[in-house]
């Protein structure tokens, strides 16, 4: 077992496991946890070996590729590989974008028009865990690209439906900062409403923004696979409305929220 083990875990003790076969599995990935860490520090990964270790008799080495991220304080579905060949072919999925991936997240202000295009040139901040908007011109420029839908409004917040076309660094974070609509509880990019004021450690601060849905290619029959990951439960403190969707349940169905007409 690793030392990530000794200090911190999966809410529930065992991970939550959306989807798994042979050469991949999709996890929910809980707040404030890293995908990826240098020895010594926690990472979803190491716990995820750990765990998958403890159900392979013997307890040999585990391969577990990781063909894209989530940020700390995202939660949501993630896409691990159990052996090389499968890392390769999910790999080549994300670089030719063939790979469908859907955030909900909630932000701050009324966010107009119901449905748009956020296309901005962004870069990450030298020496720095964060990223910021740049001209075109820029150097280090990259071109960042999501499309949105409004699903809900209330009185000072906004329920954005978001797919990205490009994964920049921290994009929909910095894109929706940029317009006045930092994600709910983000206090790196803005954020004025912390959405769990008791959890007192700023790495654990949840943040309101969650990748819902993930469709791949299955990396060796090719089957399409799409997953669909439940919210964690303190998004019921923006709105009893997300109740149903924090269970594994009919119900929870991305394909069942409605746009605002």
């Amino acid at each position: 077992m690793s030392q990530s083990q000794s200090w911190i875990s999966f809410p529930g003790g065992t991970p939550e496991i959306l989807y798994e076969c042979k050469e991949c599995l999709v996890v929910n990935k809980p707040r404030g946890i890293l995908v990826q860490a240098p020895p010594g520090i926690p990472s979803l990964a190491e716990m995820l070996r750990d765990f998958l270790a403890t159900r392979q008799q013997p307890r040999t080495g585990i391969y577990l590729g990781v063909p894209h991220r989530l940020d700390r304080p995202v939660t949501g579905a993630i896409l691990f590989t159990r052996h090389s060949r499968a890392t390769r072919r999910i790999t080549e999925q994300f670089e030719s974008r063939m790979i469908r991936k859907v955030y909900w997240a909630v932000v701050e202000g009324q966010v107009e028009p119901n449905v748009g295009i956020w296309r901005d040139f962004v870069r990450k901040i030298p020496n720095e865990p964060q990223a910021e908007i740049v001209p075109e011109s820029h150097p280090d420029a990259r071109h960042a690209v999501l499309n949105y839908r409004v699903l809900q409004r209330w009185e000072n917040m906004t329920w954005l439906e978001i797919h990205l076309e490009t994964g920049r660094m921290h994009q929909i974070r910095l894109q929706a900062s940029s317009r006045r609509h930092a994600v709910i509880g983000d206090w790196q990019y803005g954020s004025t409403i912390d959405l769990m004021p008791e959890e007192t450690d700023f790495r654990s601060k949840p943040i309101a923004l969650h990748a819902r849905e993930l469709t791949f290619l299955h990396p060796m029959s090719f089957e399409t696979i799409s997953v669909t990951a439940p919210l964690p439960s303190y998004w019921s403190r923006l709105s009893p409305l997300f109740l149903q969707y924090t269970s594994l349940s009919t119900s929870a169905s991305g394909s069942e929220t409605n746009l605002i007409d």
